[in-house]
Parts: C-alpha cells; sequence; structure tokens
C-alpha cells in the first residue's frame, strides 16, 4: 500500500488559483499520475489538506464527502482516508470539456446505458442508486443536492457493469466538477427545479427496477433535456 508523504511538496505543489474543492482534487489527481500514490493507498488526513490549503475544515470534509459518493475514495473511521482500489481519479486531460459538450455527450451516451442496467444490475446497485435518491432528497444545501445527484448518474454507470462505461463516466464526473459547471448550476439551479430533478430521477430508477428499457431511456432523455433547457436555454 502506497501513502502519499506529507512532506512531499515538490510533483504535489499547488498550481494556480481555484477554489478549495478544485484544488484538493487537483492535487489528489496529480499525485495519483505521477504514482505518489496508488490503488489502495493512503492519503493526507482531513487536518492535513486544511493545513496544506489553507481552508476550512468543513471545505475539506465537503470535498472528501463527494470524493467518496463518487466512489474515487474510501474512509475508515481510526484508520484514515483512501484511494479506492480501482485508481480513482480519471485522467486530467479531459477537464478542459466545456459543460455544452459534456451535456452534448451525455445525452447520447446516457439513454443509452438503460438496457445495459436493465439486463445486469443487480440488487446491490439498485439499493445503492435508492441511497443517492434518499441522500439528494435530504440535503440540506444545493451542494449536498449536487453532491448525490453526480453519484446517482455514477450509480447508473457502474450498474451497466461494463468497465468502457464506468471509465467514461469517471471522466464525465471530473468535468462536472469543474468550476465554470459548478458556477453554472449555481445560476439555474433553484429550489422548485431542484424538486422537478429529483422527480424524474425517481421516476428514471423506477423504470429500471421494473426492467423497462425503454421506460427508463425515454425518462432519461427527458431529464436530460430538461436541465439542457434549464442550463442552456434550448
Amino acid at each position: 500500500m502506497t501513502t502519499i508523504r506529507r512532506s512531499d511538496t515538490s510533483p504535489l505543489r499547488r498550481s494556480g488559483k481555484r477554489d478549495g474543492t478544485q484544488e484538493i482534487r487537483a492535487f489528489l489527481l496529480e499525485a495519483v499520475a505521477q504514482g505518489a500514490v496508488g490503488p489502495g493507498g493512503k492519503l493526507p488526513t482531513e487536518r492535513e489538506l486544511a493545513t496544506r490549503f489553507a481552508l476550512p475544515r468543513n471545505t475539506v470534509r465537503k470535498t472528501l464527502a463527494q470524493l467518496e459518493a463518487e466512489g474515487a475514495i474510501t474512509r475508515h473511521v481510526g484508520r484514515g482516508t483512501f484511494l479506492a482500489d480501482t485508481g480513482g481519479f480519471p485522467a486530467d486531460s479531459i477537464t478542459h470539456t466545456s459543460p455544452a459538450e459534456l451535456m452534448e455527450a451525455r445525452m447520447r451516451l446516457e439513454p443509452a446505458m438503460a438496457e445495459l442496467i436493465v439486463i445486469n444490475a443487480t440488487p446491490a446497485d439498485f439499493e445503492r442508486m435508492e441511497i443517492c435518491l434518499d441522500r439528494a432528497e435530504r440535503g440540506a444545501t444545493l451542494d449536498d443536492f449536487e453532491v448525490w445527484d453526480a453519484a446517482l448518474h455514477q450509480a447508473l454507470a457502474a450498474a451497466t457493469h461494463n468497465r468502457f462505461v464506468t471509465r467514461v463516466f469517471d471522466m464525465a464526473t471530473a468535468v462536472r466538477h469543474q468550476t465554470e459547471w459548478g458556477k453554472l448550476k449555481d445560476r439555474v439551479v433553484t429550489p422548485e427545479r431542484r424538486i422537478k430533478y429529483q422527480q424524474e430521477h425517481r421516476t428514471i430508477v423506477t423504470a429500471l427496477k421494473a426492467r423497462d428499457a425503454e421506460l427508463a431511456r425515454a425518462a432519461i432523455l427527458a431529464h436530460l433535456q430538461h436541465a439542457r433547457r434549464n442550463l442552456f436555454g434550448f
């Protein structure tokens, strides 16, 4: 098991000005890319990250919760935080993708996943989807909702049990966490729209659990079309 050396700052130095969440992500991504930490490797503690980046502990905690929801890391009480055994982070060559490009790709890819999910999803996959739905609906803030919204879409990809699909969605998740995407969502996601998104998510999962591929495909496409109208006006 590999551990990031706490005092090693040369290949993992802070690069540029960005919000705290993005800075932590970039630091961990670079650590993975340069081999400073491998699958299952131990990561710096919440306190160490807060000190390193001069961030409030709650900002670090929220970022780590987000990464855990995405499956990039695992956290164990009394033991620490670890990179997921799958390697956790996608390569960052796609993180310059625009929100419009991401939405265009999602509208073609996500509806097509419905048939794979209907064929391959297990009871555990559906349980994970339900957890994401419940957590998103209980979220006190838009940030909380966004964490579990992204986690639900990741859970849908995982339920295909197709490694190529899940890898593509690792990359989509990385794009969703760009500052540009976050600012766009902050401007357009109202409490009313959030409720509608939650209802649409429920419709999607219900269709998948019923093993109805056509209904699920239509529900996913309708949801993405709604999100696109809200984000881009068309």
